[in-house]
């Protein structure tokens, strides 16, 4: 593969990071709704909430995709810093290039679908 070689579109879960969020994320979004999970290694809420949402995205059969940022590794914590994060977890849902949904700490494998149907409107 040489170096001018489009890279290939992420699953429907993948890890992103600063240099790519714009293509990853906003682009991405408008065809399709994207969860951001904005987690962090030492976080225990983050451990327990990433799980959950991997199930209800792999749920959904390619109708939104989840990236996932780790906010302790290289540049990332400027991503959090520019939507004002204030704890981990947090999670951004976009569509069409804008944030329609977010909500912070671990949740229930109910009401996180919940959120997404009301947020989406996926079911």
């Amino acid at each position: 593969m040489n170096d001018t070689a489009t890279p290939p579109a992420p699953g429907p879960i993948f890890d992103t990071g600063l240099e790519d969020f714009e293509r990853d994320v906003i682009e991405a979004s408008n065809a399709r709704p994207i969860l951001v999970d904005f987690w962090a290694d030492w976080c225990p809420p983050c451990r327990a909430l990433t799980p959950v949402l991997e199930r209800v995205i792999a749920g959904h059969a390619g109708k939104i995709h989840m990236a996932k940022v780790e906010v302790d590794e290289g540049a990332n914590m400027k991503l959090a810093g520019r939507y004002a994060l204030r704890g981990f977890p947090t999670v951004l849902l976009f569509v069409g290039g804008e944030i329609v949904g977010r909500f912070s700490s671990a949740h229930p494998e109910q009401w996180v679908r919940e959120f997404i149907a009301e947020h989406a409107g996926i079911e």
